[in-house]
């Protein structure tokens, strides 16, 4: 992450930030994705380059601007957990202070992304996001290439200008898709308590789903299966979501979506084999901070369909953990069947 509070010029699509400096010149360059650890997550992110240099020698400005410039990159997208921990809340935690006074320079531009968030991008910029691909010079007061990011899902208070935590940011949530509902004591008043399953098509999926929904409904639930469709409209989904007294799903990006209910709700992760660690990581520990219920199970080898492909003495079956560090593909297919939920 850069941080300038010089004015700055940027060109080349967002792609080059021009400096002025009375000193000697210099250039670095920074790749604005919030996950700077994670060479993988970096590969398809392109770099921003940050020359300081005699004022003199700057590019005229095309367009001048009052407010700071704020510049990230789309590039990663397609995944609710990584647009979450890693692009939205990032977003948060670098602008919110700022109270919507800043435009967002998006690189590696995706514009269905930005559609897509556009009513969370709305409430922290009073600006559409720019697009600079026109080759045209914008100048800015200021400008922070990248973005803040403290852990998976997460905000660390101290760490944040103005204090914020995961509390302040769902409320912000509530806000941004005009959500009226904060906690499940306001939804008791509903006849039967709802239920939302995450409903899979390929990998990681309940062989046995309509079971698992009848088992549900025999226990008192109204049970809405969500599949991809229900997941694509963040505003459809918000307002589901905070009418929901569980969310239940297999370890995956859409139990990313226990963002959105409201406090003291039950969040039910179905753990599958060797993928203990990022289920208690990606999730588990969100969801405490979020005011929320957690509960798991946990399969058995002779609940996955892997134990039908392997006998239950394969590393696969018994230690899928080490499958997965020494970079084997055998748990792609993994699917659930399980009697009872």
């Amino acid at each position: 992450m850069y941080l300038s509070a010089k004015p700055v010029r940027i060109s080349n699509g967002g792609l080059t930030v021009h400096v002025p400096s009375h000193g000697s010149q210099f250039e670095r360059s920074v790749r604005p994705y919030a996950r700077r650890d994670d060479e993988h997550m970096m590969e398809p992110v392109t770099r921003v380059e940050i020359l300081h240099g005699d004022v003199a020698n700057l590019p005229p400005c095309n367009f001048r601007h009052s407010i700071p410039a704020v510049i990230f990159s789309t590039a990663v997208t397609g995944n609710a957990f990584h647009e979450f921990s890693e692009i939205i809340i990032p977003l948060f935690l670098t602008c919110r202070h700022l109270r919507s006074q800043l435009k967002f320079v998006t690189t590696d531009r995706n514009a269905s992304w930005i559609q897509k968030y556009s009513g969370i991008l709305n409430r922290l910029s009073d600006y559409e996001a720019l697009n600079l691909d026109d080759g045209s010079v914008h100048c800015f007061p200021g400008a922070v290439v990248g973005l803040r990011y403290h852990d998976i899902l997460a905000l660390n208070t101290s760490d944040v200008p103005a204090g914020y935590s995961i509390r302040e940011f769902r409320q912000f949530l509530r806000e941004s898709y005009d959500v009226k509902i904060k906690n499940v004591h306001e939804i008791e008043k509903l006849q039967k308590p709802i239920l939302i399953l995450i409903s899979r098509n390929h990998t990681r999926k309940f062989l046995n789903e309509d079971a698992v929904v009848e088992l549900a409904q025999e226990l008192g639930f109204q049970v809405v299966r969500a599949g991809t469709d229900a997941m694509s409209n963040l505003e459809l989904l918000a307002k589901m979501l905070s009418s929901c007294n569980v969310l239940a799903g297999v370890h995956g990006a859409g139990l990313t979506n226990e963002i959105f209910l409201p406090d003291g709700a039950v969040v039910f992760q179905v753990v599958p084999l060797g993928l203990d660690w990022p289920s208690t990581h990606y999730f588990n520990i969100p969801a405490t901070a979020m005011d929320l219920q957690y509960l798991e199970y946990k399969i058995e080898p002779k609940e996955s369909s892997l134990s039908e492909a392997y006998r239950l003495d394969d590393p696969v079956i018994v230690d899928p953990g080490s499958v997965l560090r020494s970079g084997g593909t055998k748990q792609r297919g993994l699917c659930i069947s399980m009697a009872k939920m």
